[in-house]
């Protein structure tokens, strides 16, 4: 299952997938995993959900992202969920035409594992594609 949380920078994305973490925190057997481009929720987040910042990893494109969070669930069969905070920040790129490639790649991710991905995309709702909007 993937779930996308669209809004221009500031409008609450951030506030609204950190309540979310934490949601999953409470309710999961298994590990959350919350992923950001760099270390700035270290005190605002769950000790309980592993927080990995994308640029201690040189995550720098969307194929790089996909292949780190597929190892990351080839090494670890406990996660639940998987928190993508700035897509466009993560990855460094702001092509929001690739964005459905990996969306879909996670979505057989998804399908594969039962892992809930949920990403937020610094994109107004009206801008985005039919391809990204099925995941709203």
């Amino acid at each position: 299952m993937i779930t996308l949380i669209l809004g221009k920078k500031g409008s609450g994305k951030t506030k609204k997938m950190m309540d979310l973490c934490k949601a999953a925190v409470e309710q999961s057997k298994g590990n959350v995993v919350f992923i950001e481009k760099d270390n700035t929720l270290t005190y605002d987040l769950s000790h309980k959900a592993r927080l990995v910042a994308a640029e201690d990893y040189a995550i720098k494109c969307y194929g790089c992202l996909y292949g780190f969070i597929a190892g990351m669930c080839a090494g670890n069969y406990d996660i639940t969920h998987i928190f993508v905070d700035g897509l466009y920040k993560v990855t460094g790129d702001d092509d929001n035409a690739k964005a459905p490639a990996l969306l879909e790649k996670l979505e057989k991710l998804s399908e594969q594992t039962g892992i809930k991905f949920t990403l937020t995309l610094s994109l107004a709702e009206g801008d985005a594609c039919s391809c990204i909007k099925k995941y709203l």
